[in-house]
């Protein structure tokens, strides 16, 4: 630090800490009184108090003694020899020698030189107070300024110095405590977060199965591992080993699942290529129905043959596909040519069934089924038509059959002369078991009587069944 830079520098401290002096009547007191003794002694309790504490307590403040170089006659003199003496508590202690001029310039230089150290100890409290440098440093150079005040060459307010040193040393002893609670926090701190990326590491490791995300979480575990900082090695090594035994578990893990994964994909590439063989064979199949029905069992057997590499897998998915199109394209012409004709052969047994509905069997019946036989040969001739239309079409010509058939089972009905001879036969039973049963009756034989009577009776009832059908027709 330059002159000029030292200069500016003590100026701001000072300004700073004569807010802390008291005014001149409390300061003016002689070197060696109570007052003194009272300023001496506070410190030092205050520092025995903070060596016997764990954690040091906020010490008292003590301000910073007055500048010498206004009144240095106040803190020493010099004799008429030359020599320079400054008051302490404990009396007067020779400093040095001047000769160099006149007695007072003398305590004007001693007087400086204490202002210097005076300077020394209030920028270290600065420093301390905004938290910049190192406290250890600090606390280091305090001690350092008490020790030497024993023996400074200086004149001023040594007792108001030395309590303002302890002072500093108290508060640069606060001030390294406080670093390693913040250091040790940060560190605890640090070791649970690491501890917490293990856990997450570890359990990732043993139960992840979302491969892709769980390696780039991993990867992000292990960026946020490299910024965590304060750890200490012993530590930091038994983490380390714990997530690195995490990431080769999950590495064996994912390589095994995939490794699984290729052979069952290349076992599903062999069965897809089985059935892609099947398809293309039976692309020229004429046999609709159950070549139809057998490309979609294909389609079930290649959904359960599970996933091939992708690359193979939509290969072959491709000439699959491309082998039912062409089969079911083939089907579909064919079926479109086959609807065609099959509509052409409705409106052929349309006009069929028209010529049909005109036949009447009450104006010939034989003409009635000559004509129908002849329809009924077309008809045979004419082949198939569209399956919805067939129950409609053939309905149409079972009824006109059935209006021809009844008019000639009504024809035969009236005309069969076997009906009139099986009367005419019941008729000659029953009166031959009427004879009987007189005969018997005559001849006093009851039995017989009503057994010819029994017999009558039956024939009768058959007999009036027989007349009846004959009076119906």
């Amino acid at each position: 630090m330059t002159d000029h830079e030292m200069a500016d520098t003590t100026a701001r401290v000072l300004a700073d800490t004569e807010q802390q002096v008291p005014d001149d009547a409390q300061r003016e007191q002689p070197a060696g009184t109570a007052a003194e003794a009272t300023t001496v002694t506070a410190p030092d309790t205050v520092t025995t108090q903070n060596h016997a504490q764990d954690q040091p307590t906020e010490p008292v403040t003590v301000p910073a003694p007055q500048s010498a170089e206004p009144h240095p006659d106040r803190w020493g003199r010099v004799d008429v020899d030359g020599t320079v003496f400054v008051r302490t508590a404990e009396g007067e202690r020779s400093i040095g020698s001047w000769q160099a001029g006149e007695p007072a310039e003398g305590l004007a230089h001693f007087a400086r030189r204490f202002d210097d150290l005076r300077t020394e100890v209030e920028l270290l409290f600065s420093r301390l107070t905004a938290g910049h440098g190192d406290p250890k440093h600090a606390l280091s150079s305090a001690k350092h300024l008490r020790d030497s005040l024993a023996d400074a060459a200086v004149v001023g307010d040594l007792v108001g110095l030395a309590s303002r040193c302890e002072y500093v040393i108290a508060k640069a002893e606060q001030a390294v405590h406080a670093g390693k609670a913040a250091r040790d926090a940060a560190r605890a701190e640090a070791v649970a977060h690491k501890q917490t990326l293990v856990g997450e590491a570890e359990q990732i490791a043993e139960e992840a199965t979302q491969w892709k995300a769980a390696g780039d979480r991993l990867r992000e575990i292990l960026d946020e591992w490299k910024a965590i900082k304060g750890v200490d090695r012993k530590t930091d090594e038994v983490l380390w080993k714990r997530f690195a035994k995490a990431r080769d578990t999950f590495n064996r893990r994912r390589g095994s699942h995939f490794a699984d994964l290729d052979r069952t994909r290349a076992a599903a590439r062999t069965r897809k290529q089985e059935l892609v063989e099947e398809a293309e064979g039976l692309i020229d199949s004429d046999d609709w129905a159950s070549t139809a029905a057998r490309y979609k069992q294909l389609m079930v057997d290649w959904k359960a043959a599970g996933r091939a590499p992708k690359d193979s897998d939509d290969a072959l998915w491709q000439r699959f596909r491309a082998a039912q199109d062409a089969f079911f394209a083939r089907r579909s012409a064919v079926f479109d040519e086959r609807d065609a004709e099959f509509t052409h052969n409705a409106k052929r047994k349309e006009e069929l069934l028209a010529e049909a509905d005109a036949i009447d069997p009450s104006a010939g019946l034989e003409a009635a089924r000559a004509a129908l036989h002849r329809i009924q040969d077309q008809w045979d001739q004419v082949g198939k038509v569209p399956r919805e239309r067939v129950r409609e079409l053939e309905g149409k010509l079972r009824a006109i059959e059935e209006r021809v058939r009844n008019a000639a089972d009504a024809q035969w009905r009236r005309s069969d002369p076997e009906a009139e001879a099986r009367a005419a036969q019941f008729r000659e039973r029953v009166e031959q078991f009427e004879a009987q049963a007189a005969k018997a009756r005559a001849a006093g034989d009851r039995r017989r009587a009503e057994q010819a009577e029994a017999q009558a009776a039956q024939w009768r009832e058959w007999l009036a069944a027989a007349e009846q059908a004959v009076a119906s027709r």
